[in-house]
């Protein structure tokens, strides 16, 4: 029975609760609607580092596999190096004793015909313990077992859910059927399910590892041509990654004498979860997120704990009322935690909306590459568990202060307490004004990162590139196996595609490259005769055509470009930028001088032992990226060696993606099975890879900051207003008495100043000490910026004395008269 009353007490609770509520309709939509922003918020971020960082992949034991880098203790910016070569990757396996099982993992194209057109697949060479490593079943047929590596096992593969419906509608009878891909005939054994997009590819195909090399399993896809592969490895039970680390170091130093050119002179190998490792350093973008958003959500939950104490200091009689009836204190407690909880719950149940809204909108800003390609962002259990458990933490924050001031001290003086003088202004307005300064402070702190993250993507966005960006079109072209083989073959048809392309109406210049700048390419040790070092002296180096320089929009500094005569010629000839020039030779002139890049004895394509003049000298531009300093870069002859990968750079006269029919039609007309891929305006690359980043952490904390400011706005209005309310007979006392109306409207401003000058001045010192922790996720401003969070201070204050005005102007129109009557 007792359990049936508590119930049924509750339940009456509830409803005097929802009708409370109803009758303050103003009150309880502002706490609704803040209350559904703030979990709304933290419910996007949630989910977003619960289905992106915590369980991204479909897995088997995820959280057990790992990945390592090489790191060089001299380049800290470097992440480090992943790939390993075939040689590296089996003594890495057959060495170490904390992994379970470890595989491979190597990229390439893949070319597949069909209905008369070559496209380009994605694919993904795997060692043939892949899959039962990964443990994730087809959708339909068998995975690739380590039969399919074997001596002359039938060359087959296993393709995407996504290739498969869109190209071939879902028809499970294609399993079975032999596709032609890369010249070799090929078996389908297998379609893997939607969420498995291991390394994003297309196709996968089984890969025979060897001493001397890698192949792809009954055909020549990767003969001739060194591999790298990705390796991952899934850990022993109870090893750490601390533990793992210190046994890949051992074999790593052991291994830096067998392959010198491949280790730095000092370094060290670090491991990571296979989560943090694809996610990189937009890991910590997500707790900055999480941080902001935990700070959006407590000005959320002050604001409403404001509200409902206002509410509890006017609803002090009908409480002294029902404790002299026989309410005990814990039933008047309750009372407020439920309506508490009903303001949560609605707000909970508004914010899940707002959420899924939120997710939708933050997935259209996250950088590209920045996520697992496995990761499904969406509303799931676990997120909707978040909810509510952050719903009940909101209860109690809201409630708690509001519920302790209802039945504190005596409750029977209330019984006679008419609200009227200069105390009720002020009854436990202390700690309300307390919750404003502290909002304030928040919002303060959630400003100056938005302000930060603001002038850091200002700062990337003016830098100064070096050449000219603007009205250029690239593209990767793909080749088909077997076909340009050798330098000369590559110099015929890039001879005819660059004619053709350069006859295109709209065209300015056109020129073959091996890299997209500002984006990196290539790195080689280099070689100066004459000159003595100490440290390994590292360059980029680009093979390129004459009319390179002229279509980017590099200009000469001294000397000569490459003309058409060397690049037909294939002269040994090179130009440099003037990073080089400075750093491996001075104040020498290095103009007839001579350079070698090492990395070309190590490939079988390309002239060994070669050396090259130095003819003219290029003025820096960024080649790596746009926040780190110009890496000094080569620029030789593209007939002088054969590279995999190659590229072309087209500037237009007017919009460069008018062009890109034009231009592919042209490389078609000389090669039908030569695939373009990538084929986009450079700006289109920049604002992808290089203005993203900045741009997502400016764009999701201004939103945040935004909120946060209207909360805070909000706020001092409600407290400034109940103030106002209260402070009516005080204020008609004043104008009876001779106050003047100014003098009033100082009074009322300088109490809503008060606080909002504590809280910036509180707001700004944490906002010197928190702040450092964005450091790695802005560039070219300081964290303690004096013009960013003078700024911010100026904001907040305005925005403040702005929702004082309202509350201060109605105290002007206080009737004497009618003040005196006011209860």
């Amino acid at each position: 029975m007792e359990g049936w009353i508590g119930f049924e007490r509750l339940g009456q609770d509830l409803r005097y609760g929802l009708r409370q509520l109803r009758r303050a309709r103003g009150i309880t939509a502002v706490a609704v609607f803040t209350l559904a922003l703030g979990i709304g918020a933290t419910t996007v971020i949630f989910s977003l580092i619960d289905t992106a960082l915590l369980h991204p992949f479909p897995y088997k034991n995820a959280d057990g596999i790992g990945a390592f880098r090489i790191h060089d203790l001299d380049d800290s910016a470097s992440s480090g190096r992943l790939w390993l070569t075939v040689p590296e990757f089996l003594d890495y396996r057959e060495q170490n004793h904390v992994f379970a099982d470890m595989t491979g993992t190597g990229g390439d194209d893949v070319l597949y015909t069909r209905s008369g057109e070559t496209q380009r697949l994605i694919g993904i060479f795997v060692t043939t313990n892949v899959f039962q490593f990964l443990g994730v079943h087809p959708l339909a047929g068998r995975w690739i077992t380590p039969e399919d590596g074997a001596p002359g096992a039938p060359p087959v593969f296993m393709m995407n859910y996504r290739m498969w419906q869109e190209q071939f509608r879902g028809d499970s009878n294609i399993l079975g059927t032999t596709f032609t891909l890369n010249g070799v005939s090929r078996t389908l054994v297998g379609i893997m399910p939607p969420r498995f997009q291991y390394f994003g590819g297309d196709v996968w195909l089984p890969l025979s590892l060897s001493r001397s090399g890698a192949r792809g399993t009954g055909g020549t896809e990767t003969a001739g041509r060194p591999m790298y592969l990705i390796a991952e490895e899934r850990r022993k039970p109870g090893v750490s990654l601390e533990a793992a680390a210190a046994d890949l170091n051992v074999i790593a130093q052991r291994l830096a004498k067998i392959y010198p050119a491949n280790y730095p002179k000092r370094f060290t190998v670090k491991t990571d979860t296979l989560a943090n490792d694809v996610v990189g350093n937009f890991k910590q973008m997500f707790l900055i997120l999480l941080v902001a958003v935990g700070m959006l959500l407590l000005i959320a939950c002050s604001n409403v704990a404001n509200l409902l104490l206002a509410r509890a200091t006017s609803r002090e009689k009908e409480f002294a009322i029902r404790a002299s009836i026989g309410a005990s204190r814990g039933r008047l407690i309750r009372q407020i935690l439920v309506e508490s909880f009903v303001l949560a719950a609605a707000g909970g149940g508004v914010g899940c909306l707002f959420a899924y809204g939120g997710l939708k909108a933050l997935m259209a800003v996250i950088p590209p590459d920045s996520l697992p390609s496995e990761s499904v962002i969406e509303l799931n259990s676990a997120a909707l568990v978040f909810t509510l458990a952050v719903t009940l933490i909101t209860t109690l924050l809201c409630g708690l202060a509001p519920a302790l001031h209802t039945v504190r001290g005596d409750l029977h003086p209330h019984l006679k307490d008419t609200g009227l003088g200069v105390n009720s202004g002020f009854r436990h307005g202390g700690f309300r004004a307390a919750l404003v300064v502290v909002e304030v402070a928040l919002a303060i702190v959630l400003l100056a990162g938005a302000g930060l993250m603001m002038r850091s993507f200002f700062a990337v966005e003016q830098v100064n590139m070096g050449f000219n960006p603007q009205k250029i079109l690239s593209a990767r072209l793909v080749f088909p196996e077997g076909h340009y083989k050798t330098a000369v073959q590559n110099k015929i048809f890039f001879q005819q595609v660059l004619q053709r392309i350069g006859a295109v109406p709209g065209v300015v210049a056109a020129a073959e490259a091996v890299t997209l700048p500002p984006f990196g390419g290539p790195m080689s040790e280099v070689t100066v005769p004459g000159k003595t070092h100490s440290e390994r002296w590292n360059a980029m180096f680009e093979s390129c055509s004459d009319d390179w320089f002229r279509t980017v929009g590099v200009p000469l500094v001294r000397g000569r470009l490459l003309s058409a005569f060397d690049v037909d010629s294939a002269r040994h000839v090179a130009v440099i930028n003037a990073t080089l020039a400075r750093r491996f030779f001075g104040q020498e002139d290095p103009l007839g001088r001579k350079i070698k890049f090492n990395a070309l004895d190590q490939r079988p394509d390309t002239p060994h032992d070669a050396y090259f003049e130095i003819i003219g000298v290029v003025r820096d531009f960024k080649n790596e990226d746009l926040r780190r300093p110009t890496l000094p870069e080569g620029f030789v002859p593209y007939t002088v060696a054969n590279f995999g990968g190659r590229g072309i750079l087209v500037r237009a006269a007017g919009d460069p993606a008018s062009i890109g029919k034009s231009v592919s039609r042209a490389v078609w007309a000389v090669d039908p099975d030569v695939a373009l891929t990538q084929e986009r305006p450079l700006n289109a690359f920049l604002q992808d890879y290089a203005y993203a980043q900045p741009k997502f952490g400016l764009i999701v904390l201004s939103v945040f900051a935004a909120i946060g400011l209207i909360m805070v706005s909000v706020g001092v209005f409600s407290v400034m207003a109940y103030s106002v309310s209260l402070q009516t007979h005080e204020i008609g006392i004043r104008m009876a008495l001779g106050a003047q109306p100014s003098g009033v409207l100082r009074m009322v401003l300088a109490r809503g100043l008060r606080l909002i000058v504590a809280g910036i001045i509180l707001g700004e010192l944490a906002s010197f000490a928190l702040t450092r922790f964005i450091a790695s996720q802005i560039w070219g401003v300081s964290t303690r910026d004096p013009l960013t969070l003078g700024a911010i201070a100026a904001v907040i204050g305005a925005a403040g004395l702005a929702a004082c005005v309202l509350p201060a102007r109605r105290a002007l129109h206080v009737d004497p008269l009618v003040a005196l009557r006011h209860e």
